[in-house]
């Protein structure tokens, strides 16, 4: 239940730490030194340098109070980076160490290292989700603080893939608990409890992600995108309208299919790449051609071109 009243920057920081322990963590993420004794939210922030709104939105947001989408990109990137490294490099190898104390003692059976490749699989997914956050999605919103607008990519097209990052680790705890039956084992309880804690940290930052992060780049998308209509010459609206009909029908989405159908990737290469299945791949195809009422790959190709999708010198002549 959302409550009534949002953090302000006159508020003590240990009192807002004091109601919720969480925003301990959300404050050494944004680089918040301890000891910060009865200062204020605006008092500590100046002396650390930290952004105060985006330092106040994301703890309002934790506590399921009212928050504001008025926040640096800047600040907010640099506190998701470092949550990224705690989860990497601290956390998640905490766990399976205690994971592997724990079942030190038990017998070893197939269930049991299943179980251990389970936790060790989802690392190596949370990781390779988090690295491309960290190489292309916060380098994209880097070149859009620097003004520079991309055609061939826009931050809705991102599948961020949350559901899943925090469900397995969810089905993990269960499976321990519900259904291997071992002797008591006060460690694997204690790393059951941290894979517990860990679930719900991770649901705070992908909440974060989703409502706070993704939305402000969004709307820095359309700033930039009407800075630069403003900025080019007029134009007769309706021979642009005639022109551009068919291509207007597409969704960004499919935009982005068209081009790698263009650019000669097959639908693996397309899942991979824009981090979506084949089969959600093939749905796109299909609804591609027809709306465009072209069903072969030359002819979708020579549509992307003469429509701007895809330059010329893109198009492998081995096609």
């Amino acid at each position: 239940m959302e409550k009534s009243k949002a953090y302000t920057e006159a508020d003590r920081l240990r009192d807002l730490i004091d109601e919720n322990s969480d925003l301990m963590m959300v404050a050494a993420r944004f680089g918040i030194s301890l000891g910060f004794g009865d200062k204020t939210v605006k008092e500590v922030c100046a002396e650390d340098g930290v952004d105060e709104r985006t330092f106040l939105a994301v703890c309002n947001l934790i506590d399921s109070r009212p928050y504001s989408n008025d926040v640096s990109l800047t600040s907010l990137m640099r506190y998701l980076r470092t949550a990224h490294s705690y989860f990497l490099e601290f956390l998640l190898p905490s766990i399976r160490r205690k994971l592997l104390l724990a079942v030190s003692a038990l017998p070893i059976d197939d269930v049991l290292l299943q179980l251990l490749k389970f936790f060790d699989d989802y690392c190596v997914e949370v990781r390779r989700h988090m690295e491309h956050e960290n190489d292309s999605i916060f380098s994209y919103v880097d070149r859009l603080l620097e003004g520079n607008v991309s055609d061939d990519f826009r931050i809705s097209d991102y599948s961020v893939g949350h559901t899943s990052m925090t469900e397995k680790l969810d089905e993990l705890k269960d499976i321990f608990i519900r259904h291997y039956h071992v002797m008591s084992n006060l460690l694997l309880v204690s790393a059951l409890n941290d894979i517990i804690d860990c679930n719900s940290d991770l649901c705070s930052h992908c909440e974060i992600e989703d409502r706070m992060f993704l939305p402000a780049v969004s709307r820095l998308e359309r700033s930039l995108k009407l800075k630069e209509r403003d900025a080019q010459p007029e134009v007769d609206e309706d021979i642009d309208k005639d022109n551009d009909s068919l291509l207007e029908s597409l969704t960004e989405r499919e935009k982005d299919i068209l081009r790698c159908v263009a650019r000669g990737m097959q639908n693996k290469e397309i899942a991979e790449k824009l981090f979506i299945s084949i089969n959600t791949v093939t749905t796109y195809r299909r609804n591609i051609s027809t709306k465009l009422n072209i069903h072969s790959a030359a002819g979708l190709t020579v549509f992307a071109i003469l429509h701007g999708l895809v330059d010329i010198n893109e198009i492998d002549p081995h096609m």
